[in-house]
């Protein structure tokens, strides 16, 4: 869920202002209306069996086609279909396009195991929706750490993980096309109430898909709520604004009605479709962790109704193994049990232990002091 620097600044610095949008649900496309907000599309994604200059160039295009409707595009990505599919990762990196090397088994994680950390911008899910979790696939996460940390950003364990998604790390290749996600939290910069904020998000859903309805290979809009920083970016946030604060929010109906919504109003559905909660890229939630409110029980319930998983999570270097295979057993229960799909997304930096603050280095993680998991 990365975002170029300069692509973050640009939206954060026209914040205040935004962008001028029209409503296409209630009112004819390219009529304007009362209020100016940012359209900001986090991600564009490319589902290939290749990534060389046709895709890239393809990937150009449809960043082009956004801009010219009054859009933001903050990354353009591309996800294999397998991780020995050929790519040139020099001129991914050059073009700032972010790959993904898709949804592998645990036998197969180690064989790619040295692309996979050697490479400066590729993500990678392990899948352990089936099968008996072991100490094999904890050492995986514990492997990462050990050889180059910054890549538990780019990595994470699902369980009924949709095909299509374009949030790496999650990304899972099925067919051939594109598909896209929002930096939906943007939108509600202003609004009073939560009604108001899923209006617009209908009307900018509409828009997109007026906009890519006649492209063949348009596979839909994820309709995640992906939240990011602080302010008008982070659903904390707004959560904070409409209910008072997070705790206060957490036992509302808030969250099932968002994600009710963003199942069911969407025109076209592909992927996750879900309540994202980044621990640590929505730096207001980063906020509640180090007070001690956002607890892995507390995540896993909000997650089990209207979330996607542990995101960005923090782990101390000195973690039980023991501890991490007993919560990647329980959400693979409970993904099963409830035909949810959820995800773990653990980061360290390498060097924090639990009780220590974190230093990642990475503009997109917030710095935490480490709690035991």
């Amino acid at each position: 869920m990365r975002v170029p620097l300069s692509r973050q600044g640009a939206s954060q610095r026209e914040s205040s202002g935004g962008l001028l949008s029209q409503k296409s649900d209630r009112i004819p496309l390219g009529a304007p209306f009362s209020f100016i907000m940012e359209k900001i599309v986090r991600t564009v994604c490319l589902f290939s069996t290749q990534a060389g200059q046709k895709e890239m160039d393809r990937l150009g295009r449809l960043e082009t086609t956004l801009i010219g409707a009054g859009y933001s595009v903050q990354t353009k990505r591309i996800c294999l279909n397998h991780p020995d599919a050929p790519y040139d990762e020099t001129e991914l990196s050059r073009q700032s396009i972010l790959l993904g090397l898709g949804s592998l088994r645990s036998d197969e994680f180690q064989r790619v195991r040295g692309r996979f950390l050697s490479s400066d911008n590729a993500a990678i899910n392990l899948d352990l929706t089936r099968g008996i979790i072991g100490s094999k696939q904890v050492e995986i996460l514990f492997q990462i750490i050990a050889a180059r940390p910054a890549k538990t950003f780019e990595f994470a364990y699902t369980f009924h993980g949709p095909a299509s998604t374009p949030y790496f790390p999650s990304a899972r290749y099925q067919k051939e096309g594109f598909s896209l996600g929002l930096q939906p939290t943007n939108l509600a910069a202003g609004c009073d109430s939560l009604d108001e904020w899923l209006d617009r998000l209908k009307s900018v859903w509409n828009e997109i898909a007026t906009l890519f309805h006649p492209e063949p290979d348009f596979l839909g809009i994820d309709s995640s709520v992906a939240p990011l920083f602080e302010g008008d970016s982070s659903l904390v946030h707004f959560t904070r604004r409409l209910k008072g604060s997070f705790s206060a929010s957490v036992t509302t109906d808030f969250y099932t009605r968002l994600t009710r919504f963003i199942k069911e109003e969407n025109p076209y559905p592909v992927g996750l479709c879900g309540l994202m909660l980044p621990c640590l890229e929505d730096f207001e939630l980063a906020e509640e962790y180090e007070n001690g409110n956002l607890t892995l029980e507390r995540n896993l319930f909000l997650s089990l109704h209207s979330g996607l998983g542990i995101d960005t999570y923090p782990i101390g270097i000195d973690e039980r193994k023991e501890r991490v295979l007993e919560i990647l057993r329980l959400t693979q229960a409970l993904s099963n049990k409830y035909q949810k799909p959820l995800a773990i997304r653990f980061v360290s930096d390498g060097k924090a232990r639990i009780g220590q603050k974190t230093d990642f280095q990475n503009p997109y993680l917030k710095d935490v002091t480490v709690r035991p998991l």
